[in-house]
């Protein structure tokens, strides 16, 4: 039981990191005209950045509370 329960955790927690970039990529592709981001020089690497700073967050807290 508590295995199972582990490996749970564990794929909750790769399921939650990879849906970051997944809800942002969704959004992008819609391909709105009125996306603040869009008439940025830099939107791009801003929207990248955030990307990797969140996914880097979710897997610090992740591991540092055991579930990874």
């Amino acid at each position: 039981q508590s295995q199972e329960n582990a490996i749970t955790k564990r794929l909750a927690s790769w399921a939650a990191i990879l849906a970051v970039p997944t809800a942002v990529a969704g959004i992008y592709g819609m391909n709105f005209k009125n996306m603040p981001e869009l008439e940025m020089h830099y939107g791009y690497y801003v929207v990248l950045a955030f990307i990797v700073t969140a996914c880097l967050t979710l897997f610090w807290r992740f591991k540092r509370n055991g579930w990874l």
